[in-house]
């Protein structure tokens, strides 16, 4: 499994590179994006499929991500398992995730197999077959990967009951994985549905990254890709969270040895916000609170104080529907969850009585921009940003707007923020305390996401 909320736009500041990404349409409808990089002779083949969790409705959770890994058990002309065998003959590498907002499958290979890979990822496209054998076993595998992943782990849990508690009425409602009794009462007919409805070319992004040329790239599409027919694409009806007036508040009780809590926020996204620049300004107040050792969280709560172990804060900024500022705190021994808590609204308090320091803020800048520079080095890092933000319907350009954007945050704008969006009134806290059972793993929150 991996995490795609853990991308967010802290790592896409200005693309300087921005010209040589090439955009073609097919005449199906199917969009395709290449980044050339020449660096090495290695291309990255991801498929963005604009369906993921929150698309689903009660009844079918977590279907996107059953699907996904059905994509593995063969189509038409290949036999369960032949594909990723095929990649891995090529010397290549091969996976998929499921998000809230995605589906994507990518391999990594030489770049003188990228067109029998985009042979291979046109194919399943709409060529899949789902047997009823196949579909049995690998149903069973998701039951597991959900007992190992949340079932068995009181931290996860506590994420998901607290998600579940934030949301009411908005699809986000529903983990990605999915709720067990949905899992359980999946059938042949509902998957092939869903494929049938969500994997189409005019529902999907080809993202191509690599020592490629682009032209090249572009009449390969043309050749795989473009054989296949359009669909007819129905948005799901919209589920719009009602508003929250009062705090939500909820305790659950697990084998673990240490209590932890969850407090979240409702918070706009690029996609939802009306005014963009609040999201700057979160994005800059979560740096602030969890962005390295020199952050306020682990500097004050952790170091300092010592009343933590761990403390931490996230936001995503790239959701395509409403977004969540969370934070997290495990308290350390003898200290209570209660005035764990209370240290974390003191925090809250503080940044929204005083404007951050021109210090903080130029440390925010800095460490983001090293980020930058970092996951600049992965294609696969590079295909990801191009894909997410296709995905949820951001302009590739946010990019070259990122960093310019995040310098005209300033102090104020932080404070504003905090004020307007952190309060008491609007707050969902999840908190869990030991059963008095054996720890069976750790209480730290594990996020959502799946892959094979």
């Amino acid at each position: 499994m991996v995490r795609i909320g853990w991308f967010g736009l802290v790592m896409a500041l200005a693309w300087p590179a921005h010209a040589s990404i090439s955009k073609f349409k097919l005449d199906n409808g199917m969009q395709v994006l290449v980044k050339e990089d020449h660096r090495a002779p290695v291309v990255v083949q991801q498929v963005w499929y604009r369906v993921g969790s929150n698309y689903e409705y009660g009844g079918i959770t977590g279907i996107s991500h059953m699907l996904e890994h059905m994509m593995f058990k063969g189509t038409k002309s290949l036999k369960p398992g032949e594909f990723s065998k095929t990649v891995s003959k090529l010397g290549g590498q091969d996976n998929a995730f499921t998000s809230n907002d995605y589906t994507a499958y990518y391999q990594v290979v030489g770049n003188q197999n990228l067109e029998k890979v985009m042979e291979l990822e046109s194919d399943r496209m709409r060529n899949l077959v789902i047997k009823d054998e196949e579909f049995q076993k690998e149903r069973d595998v998701v039951t597991e990967e959900r007992r190992w992943r949340v079932e068995d782990r009181p931290g996860s849990k506590l994420y998901e009951l607290f998600k579940a508690s934030a949301y009411v009425n908005s699809p986000q409602h529903h983990p990605v994985i999915g709720w067990m009794s949905d899992i359980r009462a999946y059938t042949v007919d509902d998957l092939q549905h869903w494929y049938q409805q969500w994997y189409a070319p005019n529902n999907a992004t080809l993202v191509v990254v690599g020592d490629v040329d682009p032209q090249q790239v572009y009449e390969w599409a043309k050749r795989y890709y473009g054989a296949h027919k359009p669909e007819t694409i129905t948005p799901p009806k919209p589920r719009v969270e009602i508003e929250q007036e009062g705090e939500r508040r909820i305790k659950m009780k697990g084998a673990t040895k240490s209590p932890s809590l969850i407090m979240g926020f409702h918070a706009p996204s690029l996609v939802t916000a009306k005014n963009s620049q609040e999201v700057y300004a979160l994005s800059v107040l979560n740096s602030v609170l969890d962005g390295g050792d020199s952050a306020r969280l682990p500097r004050d709560l952790v170091r300092g104080s010592k009343i933590a172990v761990s403390a931490g804060a996230s936001y995503d900024e790239t959701s395509r529907l409403e977004s969540l500022f969370m934070l997290n705190i495990t308290p350390s021994e003898g200290k209570t969850l209660e005035e764990a808590e209370a240290a974390l609204w003191a925090q809250i308090e503080q940044l929204q009585q005083q404007p951050i320091s021109e210090q903080e803020l130029k440390r925010v800048l800095a460490q983001t921009e090293a980020q930058y520079v970092f996951h600049q080095d992965s294609i696969q890092s590079q295909a990801m940003i191009l894909g997410s933000l296709v995905s949820i319907g951001l302009p590739i350009e946010t990019y070259d707007n990122w960093v310019e954007n995040l310098r005209q945050v300033t102090p104020e704008a932080v404070q504003a923020v905090a004020k307007k969006y952190l309060t008491r009134d609007k707050v969902t806290v999840a908190s869990l305390l030991p059963n008095g059972e054996g720890a069976k793993s750790s209480a730290v929150p594990v996020m959502e996401g799946g892959v094979r």
